[in-house]
Formats: structure tokens, C-alpha cells, sequence
């Protein structure tokens, strides 16, 4: 909580308090230990392999469990992350071998072995942390010729793994690397609806490497470095560049065809007349700048939008410095919400600061629009999910007291920050500056076809900035739903410069043909034609889920798509507000170079 407090000064200061947060949150800052030492050796969760959103307490399932199960205290980020670090029950003493030791023998009841069961069955992974490494393994295993359905899973042969081997790197006295191993042979059957005798017991066998400690998470982060994947993350940006190569030659194309036809008409000869029919968009020069319906709700948009761009570059910054390295626990969920907090005044300001532009009046009613046309949803979403994990009794629910901390960071922070970015906004004092006066009465838009309807041109719009980040998605994806490693920040970064670019190139082109065809309702169409990518994601996460992942059950299902709506309706929101600002740029460009009567 402190660390949150001092980043709450100033957003500049949000780079200096996470690139000194530490991924090192242990009894042991400077992570150097004597023979005999104790080493925190932290048990986390558990939960179906194939499900990441599915974790429970390590303690859950019938393990040996101490009589007072000691907890780690955990930070923000840690707890939304899931995270419910308790004390391990195996003691590993730094440069200590065992032989294999027993830790309990207890009499695992008909219940017990049913959790044992079902936990093996559905492939259940527990994760440990020994200091600050992470360490992962399996319940078990069960052998079965066919599973074409669950009642299949019932005649599988189903045994527990009872023995567990680690074995540990180290340099000197530090500790490098740590692995887990199960024995084969030493294996419980757990197949039959009966009571078992168990004797849970582990072994150590510590090995020395010449590895320097500041190398030891390298492997984790070189797992997305290798070869195979640079070559398809780089043919990623090369598809990407060839297409705003192509859309920047189209709209090349587009500007001098529009410097042409201005020429043409100080000219007038047979091919200014043939042209003339190309060049409406000068005739609705008097509606162009005609303020859109809904303004409160427009101009919020355009302000949520601005707030979400600015999150994503902090996110970025934060991570090409090096904050976000692998199993740095909660630091990005940590960031996400601070940064949003002190973020809320560049959407206060930037919704009022535009609603009176446009001769918006009311002041409130701008601010709760943009308080709540992302946050509420969100809070509703996450209000269902949280209720489902409450249900599966997950580690995916969120205390009552992180809960209310979220609450008060609300209350304290987002809110006075939005109003008075809000004042800031109503009182800057700024003009629209349209290059036209605008006409006391609309012109009449004429009948278009089909394929110029905002639907249409929205499919037009989205599919482009999607087929330039649709290969990154992937690696993305398996990252934050399931067990896969990014950490290729900088071609991430890229690919986002490249979204944004196409996504305004294909703005403006379309805008163009709007006005071109004498449609003057340009604000919503490009702020809906921009955001349209976010669609496509979304129709990319039914696509993933059903043919990238195994996922399955209800509360996996439910946060997959639920968090994956609220991400891509803030895709929507930040996208749409790019999408709106090139095509406001294009348009106050070729309405300058006319003669506006």
C-alpha cells in the first residue's frame, strides 16, 4: 500500500516507482544464503492445467497440511493475479541433500481420494514459488486406451504421485535455478472408491553451476526468443508494413486526387466538368462541420478513448524497461490499476474540454458519462465473474478487503482527478475553429448503396488494422490465457504503432468516400469505423477459444469472454477516438484549401 500511495503524485512518476519495485518480495532481499540457511519456499495454487482463470488454494486438495497454515502477505498485484501464497510444507535448507524424507502418512478418506481423482483427471498443475522462482508440477497421471467422453474417463486407470525430487542449481550462495520431478514408480492408485494409505515424501539434491545470478529468469524470457518464433513474429511486421505501405500509397493517391480536383476548378475546361461529380464533398462544405448527435455521449467517448491511448503507452514504457519480466507477480495487474487511476484526469479533461467545443452545456453531465461509459461496464462484469469465482471457491475471487482498497483508489483517486480534469477541460477556454460555417439547416444526404452503410464500411474498416496484428494476437493470447511466455515487448510495441497507423490511414480513406458522396455525418461513422478492430478481436477470442485452447467449464468460459468484452470494448473506445482524430485532422485539412461561401 505504500508503494501505491507514493505512485499516486504525479503519472511522471509511475516510471520511477515501478522500475524500482523489485521482483524479490521474500524474507531474503539480497537472496545470499549460508549452509543450513532457510530459504521461503511459498506453495501458491492449483488448479486444471488448461484453465488458468481455474486456480484454488494449494491447501484445497488433501495434501499434508500443517496444523496453522502460515500465509504470505501479498500486495495488490499479487492478489488480483490470483495469488494465495501460504508457507510450503517441504523445509529445503540451502546446501542440504535429503534423501527421501517423509513429510506425512495419513489415510486419505473416500472423499479425499474422489478430490485426488477428479483433481488428476483434469489435468490439476500446482505452482510453488522457492525463492521468488517458480516452480510447476502434476498430481499425476492416469492411463486409459480412448476418452471419447467423461463416462470413458471412469474406466481410466488413475494414480498420484506420492514422492517429489528437487533438485537445485547454485553459484556460490545463490540460488540459480530449481527443478521438480516425480517419480514413476513411486505412485499411488487412486482408481478404486476406497480408502488409501499414503506416504507423501520428498528428496534435495543440490548441484552447482557456474550460471551468475543475474541470469537466472533468462530462460523464461528466451522461451519467446527462439529462432522459429522471431521469424514468425518479424514475418508479423513485415505483413503489417507491407500494408500500410499499401494503404499509405492509397491515400497518396486519394490527397492529390483531391489537390487535382482543387485545381481543376480554377480551371474550368470539359474534364473539370467530367470531374465534377467526383468532388461532392466540396458541395456539403456547409454541413461538414455540423456537431453530432448525442455530443455529451460523443465527446466521453472521445475522452475514455484518450485515457485508454494513454494507459497502453505507460504499459508499453513500463515494459521496455524491463518492469513486466517473467513472474514478476502482479506487477502488470498493479500497474493497470494505478496508472488508470491517475490517468482519470486526461479524460475528464479531454471529454469536457471537446463537449464545449461542440457548445455542450452540461457540465455534469458530461463527467458521470465519462466516469462511467467504461468503468460501469467493467464493474458490472467484473461483479458477475467475481460472483462465479465466490461460487467455484477460486482464487480468482477478490477478498472483501482488496475489494474495498479498488474502492477507495475509486473513490479517492479516479474520481477527484476526472472532475477536476473536468474543470481544467470547461474552463480551457478553446474554440472548435471550423475552416466552414456551418448551414442553419441540413442538407439532405442523398440514397446510398448498400456497401456505403456504416455497417458495411465498419466491416471494411476493422478488417485491415485486424489482418496487421491478427499473427502477434496469437502469441498474446497463449500468454494470457494459458502457460506460454511473452516477452517480446518491443515487436508487441510495434505492432501496435503499425495498428495505429493503419487504423487512421483506413479512417481517413473512408471518410474521404463518405464525403465524397455528399454524406456529411462523418463524426459517428469514424469513430465507429475505428473502433470496428475491437470487434474483430473479439470474434478472433471465439475463434481462439474453440480451436487454439482447451479450455472448458463454466468459470473458465465466463472470464475468458467476459474480461476478453471489456478488453476489446476499450479497444473499441481508444481505437474509435484514433480513428475519429485522423479523420478530424484530414477533413480541417481539404476544407482549408477551398473557398468556403
Amino acid at each position: 500500500m505504500e508503494k501505491s500511495t507514493i505512485c499516486l503524485v504525479s503519472p511522471i512518476v509511475i516510471l520511477c516507482c515501478f522500475s524500482c519495485i523489485n521482483y524479490v518480495i521474500s524474507d531474503a532481499s539480497d537472496h545470499r544464503y549460508k549452509e543450513g540457511d532457510s530459504v521461503p519456499f511459498y506453495a501458491n495454487k492449483a488448479g486444471p492445467f488448461h484453465n488458468p482463470s481455474e486456480t484454488y488454494r494449494y491447501f484445497d486438495l488433501p495434501f499434508c497440511s500443517p496444523a496453522n497454515v502460515e500465509e504470505k502477505r501479498e500486495d495488490l498485484g499479487e492478489i488480483l493475479n490470483g495469488d494465495r501464497l501460504v508457507v510450503a510444507p517441504y523445509k529445503l535448507d540451502f546446501l542440504v541433500n535429503k534423501k527421501p524424507e517423509s513429510i506425512c502418512k495419513k489415510i486419505l478418506t473416500r472423499k479425499e481420494v474422489d478430490q485426488f481423482r477428479h483433481a488428476v483427471l483434469k489435468d490439476y498443475f500446482y505452482q510453488m514459488y522457492y525463492d521468488d522462482l517458480p516452480i510447476w508440477g502434476f498430481l499425476g497421471r492416469f492411463e486409459t486406451k480412448e476418452i471419447d467422453d467423461d463416462d470413458d474417463l471412469n474406466e481410466a486407470t488413475i494414480f498420484l504421485f506420492r514422492h517429489v525430487h528437487f533438485e537445485i542449481l547454485y553459484n556460490n550462495d545463490r540460488i540459480i535455478d530449481v527443478f521438480v520431478r516425480n517419480d514413476p514408480n513411486a505412485v499411488v492408485d487412486l482408481t478404486e472408491d476406497r480408502e488409501v494409505n499414503v506416504d507423501f515424501t520428498f528428496s534435495v539434491k543440490w548441484t552447482e553451476t557456474d550460471i551468475p545470478f543475474e541470469k537466472r529468469l533468462e530462460k523464461y524470457s528466451q522461451t519467446s526468443s527462439f529462432s522459429h518464433h522471431l521469424e514468425v513474429h518479424w514475418f508479423s511486421i513485415i505483413n503489417s508494413c507491407v500494408t500500410v505501405l499499401l494503404l499509405t500509397g492509397f491515400l497518396a493517391m486519394i490527397l492529390m486526387r483531391v489537390l487535382k480536383n482543387d485545381f481543376v476548378k480554377f480551371t474550368p475546361d470539359e474534364e473539370a466538368l467530367d470531374d465534377q461529380e467526383e468532388s461532392g464533398w466540396k458541395y456539403i462544405h456547409g454541413d461538414v462541420f455540423r456537431y453530432p448527435r448525442f455530443k455529451a455521449l460523443f465527446a466521453a467517448a472521445l475522452g475514455i478513448g484518450s485515457q485508454l491511448f494513454t494507459l497502453v503507452i505507460f504499459i508499453f514504457m513500463l515494459a521496455l524497461v524491463g518492469v513486466f519480466y517473467p513472474y514478476n507477480r502482479g506487477a502488470l495487474f498493479t500497474a493497470l490499476v494505478v496508472i488508470y487511476a491517475l490517468t482519470s484526469g486526461i479524460a475528464g479533461y479531454s471529454a469536457a474540454s471537446f463537449y464545449y467545443k461542440i457548445e455542450g452545456k452540461n457540465w455534469v453531465k458530461i463527467l458521470v458519462l465519462t466516469g462511467s461509459l467504461f468503468s460501469g461496464p467493467l464493474f458490472l462484469t467484473f461483479s458477475f465473474l467475481n460472483t462465479v469465482a465466490v461460487t467455484y471457491n477460486s482464487t480468482a475471487a477478490l477478498p472483501v478487503g482488496t475489494i474495498m482498497v479498488i474502492f477507495l483508489i475509486w473513490t479517492l483517486v479516479t474520481t477527484p482527478l476526472l472532475v477536476l480534469g473536468g474543470i481544467a477541460g470547461k474552463n480551457s477556454q478553446s474554440e472548435f475553429l471550423a475552416p466552414c460555417p456551418t448551414n442553419k439547416y441540413p442538407r439532405e444526404i442523398p440514397q446510398l448503396p448498400w456497401y456505403r452503410t456504416t455497417l458495411a464500411q465498419m466491416a471494411m474498416a476493422g478488417f485491415l488494422p485486424f489482418s496487421a496484428i491478427y499473427i502477434e494476437l496469437y502469441y498474446i493470447f497463449s500468454s494470457v490465457w494459458g502457460h506460454q511466455i511473452y516477452t517480446i515487448y518491443s515487436i508487441s510495441f510495434i505492432v501496435f504503432i503499425i495498428l495505429l497507423i493503419v487504423t487512421a490511414f483506413v479512417n481517413v480513406a473512408l471518410t474521404y468516400f463518405q464525403l465524397a458522396a455528399e454524406d456529411h455525418e462523418w463524426w459517428w461513422r469514424s469513430f465507429l469505423c475505428g473502433g470496428s478492430t475491437g470487434m474483430f478481436v473479439y470474434s478472433y477470442c471465439m475463434f481462439f477459444y474453440h480451436a487454439r485452447s482447451d479450455m472448458y467449464g463454466f468459470m473458465q468460459t465466463s472470464f475468458f469472454f467476459g474480461y476478453m468484452a471489456c478488453i476489446c470494448y476499450g479497444f473499441f473506445l481508444m481505437l474509435g477516438t484514433v480513428g475519429f482524430r485522423a479523420s478530424l485532422i484530414f477533413v480541417r485539412h481539404i476544407y482549408r484549401s477551398i473557398k468556403c461561401e
